[in-house]
């Protein structure tokens, strides 16, 4: 089975000129958004990808699930939705959830528009035809993870989240025929007290052939020879 990539959002923090937050979809028979930033459900509803079967969020900084908040609102009035999408949650994630719901809506907002499930670091599980496993990432002090994506035909997309150094990255990239990684960093001395990102020096050197550079400000060049992923880019797998 083909495996296709495509880059909805591919900004860090903040907004780059013309992008949206982190938001990238995996189609095989069946569709799959891991993470969704602000900016990434008017672009799906504009490329034709809104029927995504399952979403999967590796945590909760505001650039990688704020568009849940109006995912809401367009599925209760825009009437467009095809299905109610499984949204795969970090272990925390439905407390976040409820803590979320009582600023921006009303108590159950997130079950009515969503299947609601939780993953478990290490553990497989599936999400839209995909075998997921998902790996700790070290982001700051929060709860973080990366994502390894593996594809019934035996095809692995690995994606970092956000991250800085740490242990489980080169095993979520191992042998991956992808791995899409994020490199906010001029260089590592950035962050350097409590670790949450990567330079692309410390990105292109986790180990795998195919890194394609992620979550990076449009301020920053892309080494020579190196891939970065932008708005609208689509990669076979």
């Amino acid at each position: 089975m083909g495996v296709q990539l495509t880059v909805i959002g591919s900004s860090p923090a903040w907004p780059n000129p013309g992008s949206a937050h982190a938001g990238y979809v995996v189609d095989g028979d069946e569709r799959l958004l891991l993470d969704c930033g602000p900016g990434v459900l008017s672009r799906l509803r504009t490329d034709g990808l809104l029927a995504v079967d399952a979403i999967a969020i590796t945590h909760f900084h505001l650039d990688h699930w704020g568009d849940l908040v109006p995912w809401v609102w367009f599925a209760k009035h825009g009437g467009e939705l095809a299905r109610k999408p499984v949204l795969w949650l970090p272990p925390s994630g439905r407390r976040e959830l409820e803590t979320f719901a009582g600023w921006w809506g009303h108590p159950g907002m997130f079950d009515e528009t969503f299947e609601l499930t939780a993953y478990e670091p290490g553990v497989p599980f599936t999400a839209a035809g995909f075998r997921l496993v998902a790996y700790p990432m070290a982001h700051y002090d929060i709860e973080a993870f990366g994502f390894r994506i593996e594809s019934p035909g035996g095809k692995v997309l690995a994606y970092s989240g956000d991250t800085g150094p740490c242990d489980s990255l080169p095993k979520l990239a191992e042998g991956a025929d992808l791995f899409l990684c994020e490199a906010t960093l001029t260089d590592a001395d950035e962050d350097a007290e409590l670790r949450g990102h990567l330079s692309a020096a410390e990105a292109l050197t986790v180990g795998n052939p195919r890194t394609v550079l992620t979550h990076r400000p449009a301020e920053l060049g892309t080494p020579a020879g190196a891939e970065r992923a932008v708005d609208g880019l689509v990669l076979q797998i």
